[in-house]
C-alpha cells in the first residue's frame, strides 16, 4: 500500500481542482442529470502523497442522500480511490445521509468494475441523457473509451447504514 494520506478540500485547493477538473473532464463543470456542478465549489477531499496531490473526490448532499460528482486517481491500483469513496461515505454518514450515489457513462467500463467492487449496485439506466449534457458541456465527446458511443448516464448507488 502506498503510502498516502486524505484529507478534505479547503479554500487553498479550489484554483487546483478547477484547473484538475478542467484537464482530466474537459472543462471547469461537470454535468450529470441535467444538472451543473462546478466541482471546485464543491467539499471533498484530496489524496497526497509526499505534497503531491495524486487524486480528487467531490460531492453533494440533498437531503438525505450524497451524490459523488467527481472522481479521480492519477495514480490507479493504489487504493486511492477507494480510500476517497471511504471519505464520502463517511462524510455522508455523518450528514446523515441514507444513500451514496453517482452517475457513469455507458462507455465508463473501469469505472462500472470498480464502482460495482466497492458496493455500488446499478439502479438506472437513463437512455441518451449524454445527449442533453452535451446541450450544456458540448465538450463531452461522440465516443467515449474503447471507441464506444458515449449516449447513456448510468446511476450507481450504496445504501448507507
Amino acid at each position: 500500500m502506498s503510502n498516502f494520506h486524505i484529507r478534505s478540500l479547503g479554500p487553498e485547493d479550489r484554483k487546483w481542482v478547477a484547473e484538475f477538473i478542467t484537464e482530466h473532464w474537459g472543462a471547469e463543470i461537470v454535468v450529470g442529470h441535467g444538472t451543473v456542478y462546478r466541482p471546485a465549489q464543491l467539499p471533498g477531499f484530496v489524496a497526497i502523497q509526499d505534497d503531491k496531490k495524486l487524486g480528487v473526490v467531490t460531492y453533494s448532499i440533498d437531503g438525505e442522500s450524497c451524490e459523488i460528482v467527481s472522481i479521480d486517481s492519477i495514480r490507479p491500483s493504489l487504493g486511492i480511490g477507494s480510500a476517497l469513496i471511504e471519505a464520502v461515505k463517511e462524510a455522508a454518514r455523518h450528514a446523515k445521509c441514507k444513500r451514496l450515489w453517482l452517475i457513469t457513462t455507458n462507455d465508463n467500463l473501469n469505472a462500472l468494475r470498480f464502482y460495482q467492487k466497492r458496493g455500488f449496485v446499478l439502479v438506472a439506466v437513463h437512455r441518451n441523457a449524454v445527449e442533453r449534457s452535451r446541450k450544456i458541456k458540448p465538450e463531452i465527446p461522440m465516443i467515449g473509451a474503447e471507441g464506444i458511443p458515449l449516449r447513456d448516464e448510468i446511476e450507481l448507488e450504496m445504501i448507507l447504514d
